[in-house]
Protein backbone atom coordinates (compact mmCIF):
# COMPACT_ATOMS: atom_id res chain seq x y z
CA UNK A 1 0.00 0.00 0.00
CA UNK A 2 3.07 2.12 0.73
CA UNK A 3 4.61 1.99 -2.42
CA UNK A 4 1.56 3.11 -4.50
CA UNK A 5 1.12 6.35 -2.18
CA UNK A 6 4.80 6.85 -2.69
CA UNK A 7 4.29 6.06 -6.58
CA UNK A 8 0.79 8.49 -7.04
CA UNK A 9 2.83 11.53 -4.53
CA UNK A 10 5.86 11.05 -7.39
CA UNK A 11 3.85 11.07 -10.57
CA UNK A 12 1.81 14.06 -8.99
CA UNK A 13 4.52 16.08 -8.12
CA UNK A 14 6.32 14.95 -11.59
CA UNK A 15 3.63 16.19 -13.07
CA UNK A 16 3.70 19.69 -11.22
CA UNK A 17 7.21 20.41 -12.41
CA UNK A 18 6.27 19.20 -16.31
CA UNK A 19 3.65 21.94 -16.74
CA UNK A 20 4.71 24.63 -18.55
CA UNK A 21 4.74 28.41 -16.57
CA UNK A 22 2.02 30.72 -17.67
CA UNK A 23 2.22 32.41 -21.28
CA UNK A 24 2.06 35.88 -21.96
CA UNK A 25 -0.46 37.53 -24.40
CA UNK A 26 0.70 38.69 -27.51
CA UNK A 27 0.37 42.19 -25.93
CA UNK A 28 2.38 41.56 -23.29
CA UNK A 29 4.83 40.02 -26.08
CA UNK A 30 4.84 42.64 -27.92
CA UNK A 31 5.24 45.45 -25.22
CA UNK A 32 8.33 43.31 -23.45
CA UNK A 33 9.75 43.15 -26.64
CA UNK A 34 9.22 47.02 -27.13
CA UNK A 35 10.87 47.46 -23.57
CA UNK A 36 14.00 45.54 -23.65
CA UNK A 37 14.52 47.48 -27.12
CA UNK A 38 13.88 50.40 -26.95
CA UNK A 39 13.40 51.70 -22.98
CA UNK A 40 15.30 49.17 -21.05
CA UNK A 41 18.93 51.18 -21.51
CA UNK A 42 17.02 53.74 -19.42
CA UNK A 43 14.43 52.52 -17.67
CA UNK A 44 15.60 48.70 -17.65
CA UNK A 45 13.46 45.92 -18.24
CA UNK A 46 11.51 45.92 -14.99
CA UNK A 47 11.08 49.82 -15.27
CA UNK A 48 13.77 50.71 -12.75
CA UNK A 49 16.17 53.16 -13.59
CA UNK A 50 19.20 52.00 -14.62
CA UNK A 51 21.54 55.10 -14.71
CA UNK A 52 20.19 57.77 -13.02
CA UNK A 53 18.35 56.69 -10.06
CA UNK A 54 14.36 57.50 -9.81
CA UNK A 55 15.22 61.07 -10.88
CA UNK A 56 13.47 63.60 -12.94
CA UNK A 57 16.04 62.82 -15.25
CA UNK A 58 15.10 58.79 -15.35
CA UNK A 59 12.13 58.01 -13.17
CA UNK A 60 11.66 54.72 -12.41
CA UNK A 61 7.96 53.05 -14.06
CA UNK A 62 7.25 50.27 -12.70
CA UNK A 63 3.91 49.52 -11.82
CA UNK A 64 2.51 53.02 -13.26
CA UNK A 65 -1.08 53.00 -14.04
CA UNK A 66 -1.46 52.11 -17.68
CA UNK A 67 -3.47 55.05 -18.67
CA UNK A 68 -0.53 57.64 -17.34
CA UNK A 69 1.70 55.83 -19.16
CA UNK A 70 -0.21 56.23 -22.53
CA UNK A 71 -1.26 59.54 -21.95
CA UNK A 72 2.75 60.75 -21.19
CA UNK A 73 4.10 58.73 -24.31
CA UNK A 74 1.34 60.48 -26.37
CA UNK A 75 2.16 63.58 -24.95
CA UNK A 76 5.77 63.38 -25.70
CA UNK A 77 5.09 62.11 -28.98
CA UNK A 78 2.73 64.97 -30.16
CA UNK A 79 5.39 67.63 -28.55
CA UNK A 80 3.15 68.55 -25.74
CA UNK A 81 5.65 67.70 -23.59
CA UNK A 82 9.24 68.64 -24.46
CA UNK A 83 12.05 66.15 -23.36
CA UNK A 84 15.39 65.49 -25.15
CA UNK A 85 15.35 61.84 -25.44
CA UNK A 86 11.66 60.75 -24.63
CA UNK A 87 10.25 63.33 -27.60
CA UNK A 88 12.81 61.06 -29.75
CA UNK A 89 11.84 57.93 -28.13
CA UNK A 90 8.18 58.17 -28.51
CA UNK A 91 8.03 59.51 -32.20
CA UNK A 92 9.91 55.81 -33.08
CA UNK A 93 6.77 53.71 -31.38
CA UNK A 94 3.06 53.51 -32.96
CA UNK A 95 -0.39 53.78 -30.95
CA UNK A 96 -0.13 49.69 -30.79
CA UNK A 97 3.48 49.88 -29.23
CA UNK A 98 2.08 52.51 -27.21
CA UNK A 99 -0.08 50.67 -25.52
CA UNK A 100 1.72 47.18 -25.40
CA UNK A 101 4.49 48.76 -23.40
CA UNK A 102 2.62 50.64 -21.25
CA UNK A 103 0.68 47.32 -20.80
CA UNK A 104 4.11 45.71 -19.50
CA UNK A 105 5.42 48.31 -17.29
CA UNK A 106 1.91 48.68 -15.41
CA UNK A 107 1.58 44.70 -14.82
CA UNK A 108 4.67 44.60 -12.84
CA UNK A 109 4.02 43.60 -9.12
CA UNK A 110 6.39 45.28 -6.61
CA UNK A 111 7.26 43.91 -3.77
CA UNK A 112 7.81 44.79 -0.35
CA UNK A 113 9.15 43.29 3.07
CA UNK A 114 10.10 45.10 6.47
CA UNK A 115 13.50 44.05 7.31
CA UNK A 116 12.39 43.99 11.12
CA UNK A 117 9.75 41.53 10.60
CA UNK A 118 10.54 37.88 9.46
CA UNK A 119 8.21 36.36 7.10
CA UNK A 120 8.20 33.65 4.48
CA UNK A 121 7.90 35.73 1.68
CA UNK A 122 7.55 39.47 1.26
CA UNK A 123 4.40 41.26 0.45
CA UNK A 124 2.96 41.32 -2.79
CA UNK A 125 0.92 44.52 -3.62
CA UNK A 126 -0.51 43.62 -7.28
CA UNK A 127 -1.75 46.47 -8.94
CA UNK A 128 -4.70 46.23 -10.67
CA UNK A 129 -5.59 47.60 -14.46
CA UNK A 130 -8.40 50.27 -14.24
CA UNK A 131 -11.48 48.97 -15.90
CA UNK A 132 -11.65 49.19 -19.35
CA UNK A 133 -14.02 51.51 -21.10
Amino acid sequence: MKFYIYLFISIFYSSLLLTEAPKLTAELKAGKEIALTVCSTCHGLNGQATSAGNSVIIPNITAQHKNYLVARLKAYKSGEIKHPQMSVVAQMLSEQDIDNVSEWYSRIKIAVSDPEVEIAEPLVFEKFASPKK
